[in-house]
Order: C-alpha cells, then sequence, then structure tokens
C-alpha cells in the first residue's frame, strides 16, 4: 500500500510539474499591456512615418502584443524644439529629437555635426556606437535609445550662390542645428531660427535667405519652391536619437524591457535611419533635374577653404565637452576610429 501510495504521490507532483511548466510557458502573455505614445514633428509623408511604424510593428509582434503603440507625427503632441522634454516628463512615451534644436544642452552628441566629419549612411552606426559611451550622463533623465543622423545637407539660398565662406557674410541663414549656427556666426551671416516645418515660410516672407538642409527634404517640405541655387558637397550631418521616458520603461516587466533593449540597439539604428538616408541622397538627382535651379561643386581649393574656416569649431565643441567632464580629444579620437570602422567619413 505504501508502494502504491508512493507511486500516486509521484505522478501527483509530475502532474503538477507539469501544469506549472505549461503555466509558465506563456508567461509573457500575462505581462501588463501598455499603450504608448510616440511623438514626432516631420509629417506622415516624411520616410521616418514608415521607419517609425515598422519599429513600433516589430516591438508589437515580438512583445506578444502587450506593447502597443500610437504614433503622433507633425507636430500633433508638441513642438519639434519640445520633444525630449516631451519623453522625459511622459508627455509622450518615445519621440524623435534633433539635440542641435536646443544650443548647448547636449553638446557631446554635437560631434555628429561637425562639418565635413560623416558622409554617407554609415555615419548612422557609427553615431550610435560612439555615443552609446557618453548618453546615459548627457541624457540621463530618458532612455536614449538610438542615434542616428541623415545623408550630408547643405546650403540652398533663394537668391545669392554660395562658393565660399566670405559669401555668407551679411546673409541671414536658418540653420539645421546648433552647430551650423555657430559656424555661421563665424562667417559673419545671421541665423533665422526656425523648425523644419517653417522654413518654407520664413524663406518665403524673406525672414531667411537660405538653410542648410539635407536635399529629399528640399522637396518634401515645398523649399525648392523657394530656393534656386544648391551646393553638393556634402558639408554637414544632422544627430538624432530617439528616446523613451525612463519611468514607463522601468514599469514593464524584465521580458517587455528586453524587447526594447533589443529594438534600441545600433543595428536597429542603421536598419531605422538607412531608409531616410536613401530618400534625402535621392532628393540631389531629383533638385538636378528642376528647371531654374543651379546644382553646382566646389574646386578643391574652394573646398579647402571651407574646411579651414570650419576647423575653429572642433576647439568649440572641445570646449563644451569640457565644462561636462568629457576627455573632447580623447573622445573625438574614439569618433574618427569607428568613422574609420564603418567607411563613414568623408
Amino acid at each position: 500500500m505504501r508502494f502504491a501510495t508512493s507511486k500516486t504521490a509521484l505522478g501527483l507532483l509530475a502532474a503538477a510539474g507539469l501544469a506549472a511548466l505549461i503555466g509558465a510557458a506563456p508567461a509573457r502573455a500575462q505581462d501588463k499591456t501598455f499603450d504608448l505614445k510616440i511623438g514626432t514633428w516631420s509629417p506622415t509623408t516624411h520616410p521616418l512615418q514608415k521607419a517609425f511604424e515598422e519599429w513600433s510593428a516589430s516591438m508589437t509582434k515580438a512583445s506578444n502584443g502587450t506593447l502597443k503603440f500610437t504614433i503622433y507625427p507633425a507636430e500633433q503632441l508638441g513642438k519639434a524644439f519640445d520633444h525630449y522634454d516631451m519623453a522625459r516628463d511622459g508627455i509622450a512615451d518615445i519621440t524623435y529629437v534633433s539635440p542641435g534644436y536646443q544650443p548647448g544642452r547636449f553638446p557631446v552628441i554635437d560631434a555628429g555635426a561637425l562639418p565635413f566629419l560623416l558622409s554617407n549612411k554609415n555615419g548612422t552606426p557609427a553615431l550610435d556606437e560612439w555615443y552609446r559611451k557618453y548618453a546615459p550622463a548627457e541624457m540621463s533623465d530618458v532612455k536614449m535609445c538610438f542615434a542616428f543622423i541623415h545623408d550630408p545637407g547643405d546650403f540652398h539660398t533663394r537668391d545669392k550662390k554660395i562658393v565660399v565662406p566670405g559669401d555668407v557674410k551679411g546673409m541671414k541663414i536658418r540653420p539645421a542645428h546648433a552647430m551650423m549656427a555657430s559656424f555661421i556666426t563665424k562667417l559673419g551671416g545671421t541665423n533665422v531660427q526656425g523648425s523644419a516645418p517653417q522654413v518654407r515660410d520664413i524663406i518665403e516672407k524673406g525672414v531667411a535667405e537660405g538653410v542648410t538642409f539635407p536635399w529629399g527634404s528640399i522637396m518634401l517640405f515645398g523649399i525648392d519652391k523657394v530656393t534656386k541655387y544648391h551646393m553638393e558637397e556634402g558639408l554637414y550631418a544632422t544627430p538624432f536619437v530617439n528616446v523613451m521616458n525612463k519611468d514607463k520603461y522601468n514599469q514593464m516587466s524584465a521580458a517587455q524591457k528586453k524587447v526594447i533593449d533589443d529594438h534600441c540597439s545600433t543595428e536597429w539604428a542603421a536598419k531605422f535611419a538607412g531608409p531616410w538616408s536613401d530618400f534625402e541622397h535621392g532628393g540631389i538627382a531629383k533638385i538636378k533635374a528642376l528647371p531654374d535651379h543651379e546644382v553646382y561643386r566646389l574646386t578643391d581649393a574652394q573646398r579647402k577653404e571651407w574646411k579651414d574656416a570650419a576647423a575653429p569649431l572642433v576647439g568649440e565643441w572641445m570646449g563644451n565637452v569640457k565644462k561636462k567632464n568629457v576627455d573632447g580629444d580623447k573622445a573625438l579620437a574614439e569618433f574618427k576610429e569607428i568613422i574609420a570602422k564603418y567607411k563613414a567619413g568623408s
């Protein structure tokens, strides 16, 4: 009897263990469901709209549907300048940020904006890999997901052709970011502030005479209607980041956090931004095909003149990051090594 009882007990224990395993298998399906808001400032026609759709859909699938996303484009949740604070404060759960819209606040990532440093879409994985070391300190009140760039931009002007640095003197230019604003000031120009969606209007009204902008977006935002001259030199890139509200991330289960982390990688940065870079680069040929537009290249001597004029920006960047206790010489050397690794330099 005792032997039979033991067999019965063992069977019950085995059945209980099997039930526990069966119950444990779909544990992620028992995770709390999160309805997350993604705030962007680009229009629905922008390539980043599709990138956000594909990125968020992948996270929804990987989380067994427990992470759901709604995208709010075109500044629906707030102005472009405010998107970092929107993620910090929980107005949105994830946002797309241009750090250069807030001069002096994020000096380290500004290295990605130095003229003639990044020349192609491989700048995205280069920037992301490098910046991960510095993001926890510089963007401590959000979760930095990944960093990326667009294909390099140039000067686009209405009435005056910019060929040498001296041509900028006395002109009113809308800069892409703080680094270009500093450059324009050093060249004797005047900066006119305005987010990307505002550029056409400020040039049309004569508030600005030109802009530094990537090529595909010139047509996307209708800036081709108010400009005529286009320098084709890959003058600068613009760093961006996708960031997430820390409190919302910390509320998630370990499995859900892993889904977020897996989608906040250098590989995803390249996958996310690659189609946008292709779109911007494709804009060069489209603008060349427009009537009454002049796209021009610089001579070697002119290009050297531009590089010499931009050189002081490196020292300025180093001074700015020193205030954040960052060794600028070391940080830039590390960045250049990674740029070479990805063949992302000019």
